[in-house]
């Protein structure tokens, strides 16, 4: 490591720390309904929709709305490719996807993963780019960002039967936040040279004489959505290496912040609608130490080079123009929330650099994690922790004067345990099947990581990837698919049960046995919880896949 990587990651830090209070407080304004400056527009929209914004719902129609309007988006955008060769701004001239690759990615882009099994220029049209990804990038990140709003209702309100309006919410989240953001931000990018248009691919002759198709499009727009939605696909095969959607370091920065922006913001919108700030700064310290340990574990492990080339520093799969650290920092991020854009091969990572972005998903993706989901999810793991702490001084958990009963804590155990179902149950599936096997590249200890991280990678809706796993295959398409489907709603309607019933309960004030909840004795039992579960679940395969991987190299063993 040395001054100037530290540096990037200083001031990447730094920039997300200050739009943190920024961002809280206008999300908090928004979903308060104090924002008005689109009213007329929200007014139009509801009459246009037939919905009525006075009338709230309970949390089982709040969840059904949400997945009524999840299952059309899953249907259009599976429409839109197979029917690709005959719609129009094709320039490429593309024929129909394929019925699994279809349903892969349409399952893909609704439920926030955008996992690509395809190459984003030679395979989606520029109609489909657009028409389909880019709006389920605001469709997928706005539902996440409702549905943690809704949540964070349950713990504000007292003897209340409803939690919101799905499509209110929905509506403010596209409308007042990632509308106005991408906008400006996308003519940012275009100013950076990030192209815009709806031109034919052009063709150019290299040196050797040979034809290159340069593949161009309305490359910006999705770029701005796809990272501050932490959705990830890229309209390119290469995603964020590629020179037109990261064109050089200040893009990149950008791009980093975007990712975390809202995550973060969203805890401190958390402490705002719930009358303690405190809390939300509680939680983000949290988020912030084990990202803090997971993007200097990960930078130190690429700087002190590879043990079997003499300790030559790791450039493998990795852009000149970004180097260690921003490849590194990079890696993290996007893994710590869940949105798999990338700017290097993870699979060319060394082992201990590519255990952590693993790790990030597999605590469940709360290490800032993605718009709304990180916060939900790491919601779930403080009534867990608030349980115990319950047990260990012998009285009824409370959590902002809310008592902790049987049900949230089942509740809450449901949703952290659909992620090991995704990743655990349909894992072993691709490694004992013939069809799972045939898809990875590597032998040994990181063709297990490559399956690992698939699936970690599906069952968390991250959709980064490591590159040596064939997964455009029929078997592939589909086990993903199910584990993306696991990984979204498995958690969202557990959460929003947990939603409905806090929100039905009456706070009872605190007292000499309250055990606190913004401090840093419970920060540090938070990040134990997280940690416990995480590693009680996933260390043995975590430890025959990339650890025993780096203790390989280091006697001079490759895979």
């Amino acid at each position: 490591m040395d001054a100037y990587g530290i540096l990037q990651i200083l001031i990447f830090a730094a920039a997300v720390l200050a739009l943190t209070p920024v961002l809280g407080g206008f999300m908090a304004r928004v979903y308060d309904g104090r924002a008005r400056l689109f009213a007329p527009i929200e007014r139009v929209l509801y009459r246009l929709c037939g919905i009525d914004p006075a009338r709230e719902q309970n949390w089982v129609g709040y969840a059904l709305s949400l997945l009524v309007l999840h299952l059309l988006a899953v249907l259009t955008l599976y429409g839109l490719q197979r029917l690709q060769g005959f719609l129009p701004l094709n320039p490429a001239g593309q024929g129909g996807v394929p019925p699994d690759l279809a349903f892969n990615t349409a399952i893909s882009f609704s439920t926030n993963t955008n996992w690509q099994n395809y190459g984003g220029e030679s395979t989606m049209s520029t109609l489909v780019q657009m028409a389909g990804l880019a709006v389920h990038n605001f469709l997928s990140a706005a539902a996440g960002i409702s549905v943690a709003v809704a949540l964070i209702r349950g713990f504000a309100r007292r003897s209340a039967r409803t939690i919101g309006n799905f499509y209110v919410d929905l509506t403010r989240t596209t409308l007042y936040l990632l509308l106005p953001i991408c906008v400006v931000g996308a003519l940012v990018l275009v100013w950076q040279g990030v192209p815009q248009n709806l031109n034919a691919h052009a063709e150019a002759a290299t040196l050797e004489g040979s034809r290159q198709v340069i593949a161009q499009g309305p490359v910006a727009s999705q770029m701005m959505i796809k990272h501050l939605g932490t959705n990830g696909g890229g309209f390119f095969n290469a995603n964020a290496a590629h020179p037109y959607e990261n064109p050089n370091g200040l893009v990149n920065l950008i791009h980093l912040v975007a990712i975390v922006a809202i995550g973060a913001g969203l805890t401190n919108t958390f402490g705002r609608m719930v009358g303690d700030t405190r809390q939300g700064w509680a939680i983000l310290t949290a988020m912030g130490l084990l990202f803090l340990v997971g993007v200097l574990a990960a930078y130190g492990a690429e700087a002190r080079g590879n043990p079997a080339l003499g300790g030559m520093v790791n450039l493998e799969g990795k852009e000149v123009r970004f180097g260690i650290a921003a490849s590194t920092l990079f890696a993290v991020v996007t893994t710590a929330t869940s949105c798999g854009a990338v700017n290097a091969m993870h699979d060319s990572l060394l082992p201990l650099a590519g255990l952590v972005p693993m790790v990030n998903m597999l605590l469940g993706e709360v290490v800032v994690g993605g718009v709304g989901s990180g916060l939900y999810g790491i919601l779930v793991f403080v009534l867990i922790a608030v349980f115990i702490a319950g047990l260990m001084v012998g009285r009824t958990p409370e959590y902002l004067g809310k008592k902790i009963e049987a049900r949230e804590v089942k509740l809450a155990m449901l949703a952290i345990l659909a992620t090991p179902l995704g990743v655990l149950g349909l894992g072993g599936l691709a490694m004992i099947t013939p069809a799972g096997l045939a898809g990875i590249a590597a032998a040994g200890p990181h063709g297990l990581s490559e399956v690992l991280y698939a699936f970690a990678s599906a069952a968390n809706n991250n959709g980064s990837a490591f590159g040596g796993l064939s997964g455009n295959s029929v078997f592939y398409n589909t086990a993903l698919a199910v584990a993306m489907v696991i990984g979204r709603f498995g958690i969202i309607i557990p959460v929003l049960a947990i939603a409905g019933s806090m929100a039905a309960k009456k706070t009872v004030p605190s007292s000499a046995g309250t055990f606190p909840t913004h401090g840093g004795l419970f920060v540090a039992l938070l990040v134990g919880v997280i940690l416990v579960v995480g590693g009680l679940t996933y260390f043995p395969l975590l430890a025959l896949g990339p650890v025993v991987e780096h203790l390989a190299l280091a006697a001079g063993t490759l895979f």
